[in-house]
């Protein structure tokens, strides 16, 4: 009974189905029905009608086709540029992985470095490490050896204590004896002493007679070109020795004029001379830097002195032993040299320029003048400065001796020529004149053989004379033509030689 009901329910089911898809093909065709229905001349119209539209459809279809064409010519263009700029894009991609990868070897090659630099500072710092222990050690014994030295430095300074104590003993000694001496030798000087002159047999003894105020320009000499700045008799000898800015030497007979003698071999002017007590050598000092020494027999050169740096101006020869030598530069220095062996023994450094300078009689002490104005006492072997006095205003340019070796005469650029002890340097005279002007920073003054007289030359081409007893000027000698440079009197007493910046000189009698 269920079956039955079931197959009757679903024979109702398929006939609504069969029913609904009836009506609905019955919709679907009811336009067709219609259209067959109406009259042939309404479907024409109605063709017509639609024929229009599909044209203007079609005319629209071809406008946007055109706009689609168009826009498909842009849209290919801007493909192409694309595409080229894609391949630009790829082309850099490609140098930038290039760059990428150099960069990466070179940042690899870096690190390598980096690596061995590391290793090597780490070397280093080990070395660092080392040596700044190996510079503890040092220090450690340069601190041990100064404290050493310090004591060895104190034991060296007390017996350099006594040994001055002995050398001032022994000094003390020797001076009591040398005053034993000078005593005899005065006692024996007045027993031979007759009329003023002295005379002696013994080698090596000076002769003089008491000097007289010279009057007349006996000889007149034209000696050198451009000016003689120096000149010096021999000892005991009336032959004069004189250099001058042609690099010559030369040695006259003051009682006829005439040339004895030339040296040559000096490479510059000559500024100052001196020789040795047995007339055997003469010393020039040159603007050449260096001082050079004649064979006065042979003529020859025997030594060049050479270790200033600068113009040497001054030069004197130890009175004592003829051996050793003192000069002056222009680079702030005093040299001693030692003769026999032709080298400097000691150097003097101060930093006042020495114009002039002097030995005085026993050879232990330099007596100097010096650009500041001051007169300074120096001692031979130590090179320690003794005493000074402010001896001019303005630069000192004559330093000479007298002959018994207690004074010392000075000439200044303030025109001023001071006589001073030796010994206490105080100023037993000064000699002046309006009319007397020093020349230059080496215009040389000279005391007379009886330490009487003080010369000098002026300016103006003359010579003043002043007596050293009463200061008062007692002659004034013309004849040069252009300023006097250099005075020097004889050991004999007379004559009196002077020379001038034109190379002339002048023998006063």
């Amino acid at each position: 009974m269920a079956y039955e009901e079931v197959a009757i329910e679903a024979i109702k089911h398929a006939l609504k189905a069969l029913r609904k898809r009836h009506l609905v093909e019955e919709g679907a065709h009811a336009p067709a029905l219609a259209a067959l229905n109406r009259p042939f001349v309404l479907q024409g119209s109605e063709w017509k009608e639609k024929a229009e539209n599909l044209e203007v459809e079609l005319q629209q279809c071809y406008k946007a086709q055109a706009r689609l064409s168009e826009q498909l010519v842009v849209e290919v263009a801007e493909s192409r540029a694309s595409k080229s700029l894609l391949q630009e894009k790829e082309t850099l991609i490609t140098d930038l992985q290039n760059e990428l990868n150099q960069a990466r070897d070179e940042c690899s090659h870096l690190t390598e470095l980096l690596g061995e630099k590391t290793k090597a500072l780490e070397l280093l710092m080990a070395e660092h490490q080392d040596l700044k222990a190996q510079l503890e050690a040092m220090t450690l014994r340069a601190n041990n050896a100064e404290a050493e030295n310090k004591t060895l430095v104190d034991r060296w300074m007390l017996q350099k204590m006594q040994d001055a104590e002995r050398l001032n003993e022994a000094n003390a000694l020797y001076g009591d004896m040398l005053d034993k001496v000078k005593v005899a030798s005065i006692e024996k000087l007045a027993r031979q002493q007759v009329d003023g002159v002295v005379r002696q047999s013994e080698d090596g003894a000076e002769f003089y007679v008491e000097s007289s105020i010279p009057s007349t320009c006996k000889q007149r000499i034209p000696a050198h070109d451009g000016g003689c700045a120096s000149i010096l008799f021999e000892y005991n000898s009336s032959k004069l020795i004189s250099g001058g800015q042609d690099r010559a030497i030369k040695m006259w007979d003051t009682t006829s004029g005439s040339l004895t003698n030339s040296f040559y071999g000096c490479l510059g002017s000559v500024l100052d001379l001196s020789i040795t007590h047995d007339n055997k050598f003469i010393i020039a000092a040159s603007s050449s830097n260096n001082l050079y020494v004649w064979d006065a027999n042979s003529g020859r050169i025997r030594h060049t002195l050479t270790g200033h740096i600068d113009k040497v101006c001054a030069v004197d020869v130890s009175k004592f032993s003829s051996r050793y030598v003192v000069s002056a530069a222009y680079d702030r220095t005093i040299k001693v040299w030692d003769l026999q062996k032709g080298y400097c023994n000691n150097t003097i450094i101060f930093h006042s320029n020495c114009n002039s300078l002097a030995f005085s009689m026993d050879a232990l002490t330099i007596c100097s003048g010096h650009v500041d104005g001051n007169l300074r006492l120096w001692d031979v072997k130590t090179g320690k400065l003794l005493s000074e006095v402010a001896a001019h205003s303005q630069a000192v340019t004559s330093v000479s001796l007298s002959r018994n070796g207690n004074m010392i005469l000075t000439s200044g650029r303030d025109n001023l020529h001071n006589l001073f002890d030796i010994r206490t340097l105080e100023i037993c005279g000064t000699f002046r004149s309006n009319a007397n002007r020093v020349a230059s920073n080496w215009s040389r003054s000279c005391i007379s053989a009886d330490d009487g007289y003080v010369t000098a030359g002026s300016v103006d081409g003359s010579v003043h004379i002043w007596s050293v007893s009463n200061g008062k000027m007692v002659s004034t000698l013309k004849e040069h033509t252009s300023s006097v440079l250099c005075c020097s009197w004889s050991g004999l007493g007379n004559p009196l030689a002077t020379s001038d910046k034109s190379g002339t000189i002048c023998i006063w009698s």
